[in-house]
């Protein structure tokens, strides 16, 4: 390996360890707040890039019939609990949430891919597609168990990501998607060539990196998640509602895969269940913080994709293995320096 070899192995570490820090960070955020270890992260980052993909060849996604079913299967169970509850005022926001909603971006999808719209309207409208699902997801899966342990949870967690996974092959197929590049730009930078693509994916993880700091400094909602994250009861106690916390953490962490999905899209040929392995490798750099630390989290990942770029000129057959097994001396320091505490009870 000279010099050259080793800046080009660098570029293409860091721009997958941005897309890995973007993961680690929703991990992060989705278990301080829930206490879920999100296993399906990674369907988000495919059910983003395929649904995208599928825009871009004038073809109905799959997502919009998935949101169709999503929609009618919460509003049924939320109209039956506001009936129960003898509150009918809610029912007609439900149904505007989850039915109209919906079946609004099911249209709109329909008319707009044999369109072929312009670059950021696919990107916007996936997105609309794709980040519903997250509080659909947590109404359905998720908020009926929230007081359940941390291992009911993971069990639950597992189980979801099995499902997505066989909903990706039901509405997307098993051939594999690749958009193209969002820019074919070449920047000389010394002996380094510098690719147009790489440096969009770096400025646009940084940028979400940014816009979530300033949503959790500045405004109300994110200062309710970050007291939530410190304590669930306390902030239950204050008038924070944990349920409208885990909705929004649920749609924080869709967006940030589904714009992870749209951004790895042009980088390498995304498969229905080629998220998990992507979710995992961001689930290393959440371990490397300890499930609590959002910049160790975001270092840990860089670490992963740098790991993984030079494991790939080395020892390409054995480079998944590299990086996972980097998570085992990770473990064993933090078992060796860190007390056992009991699960915290929100009863």
């Amino acid at each position: 390996m000279n010099f050259d070899i080793a800046l080009l192995l660098a570029q293409d570490g860091l721009t997958n360890g941005a897309i890995y820090a973007l993961l680690a960070l929703a991990l992060v955020l989705v278990f301080a707040v829930t206490r879920i270890i999100f296993v399906p992260q990674g369907e988000f980052v495919a059910y983003g890039a395929l649904t995208l993909a599928s825009l871009q060849l004038g073809r109905m996604p799959g997502t919009a019939y998935l949101l169709l079913i999503a929609g009618a299967a919460v509003a049924l169970v939320d109209v039956v609990v506001a009936l129960r509850e003898r509150r009918p005022g809610r029912i007609a926001a439900t149904l505007g949430w989850n039915v109209a909603l919906p079946v609004a971006l099911f249209f709109l999808a329909r008319w707009a891919a044999p369109q072929q719209p312009p670059l950021w309207a696919q990107v916007a409208l996936s997105l609309a597609l794709v980040v519903p699902l997250g509080p659909m997801l947590y109404r359905l899966a998720f908020q009926p168990l929230a007081n359940a342990s941390v291992l009911v949870l993971l069990i639950v967690s597992v189980a979801v990501h099995f499902l997505m996974v066989g909903l990706g092959l039901l509405f997307f197929g098993a051939e594999g998607s690749r958009t193209p590049a969002f820019s074919d730009a070449r920047f000389e930078a010394g002996a380094m060539t510098v690719s147009g693509q790489s440096l969009f994916v770096i400025g646009a993880s940084l940028a979400l990196i940014v816009a979530l700091y300033l949503f959790f400094e500045r405004t109300i909602y994110g200062k309710a998640l970050r007291a939530t994250a410190v304590n669930r009861l306390g902030a239950r106690l204050v008038g924070i509602s944990t349920t409208l916390a885990g909705k929004l953490t649920f749609t924080l962490a869709a967006l940030i895969g589904a714009a992870s999905g749209i951004l790895v899209a042009p980088i390498t040929t995304i498969y229905y269940d080629s998220g998990f392995l992507i979710g995992l490798k961001g689930f290393v750099g959440a371990i490397i913080g300890g499930l609590v630390s959002y910049p160790l989290a975001a270092l840990g990942a860089l670490i992963v994709g740098l790991l993984e770029s030079f494991s790939s000129f080395w020892a390409s057959a054995f480079k998944e293995v590299i990086v996972f097994t980097l998570i085992i001396p990770v473990l064993l320091w933090r078992s060796l320096h860190t007390h056992h505490v009991e699960e915290e009870e929100d009863e």
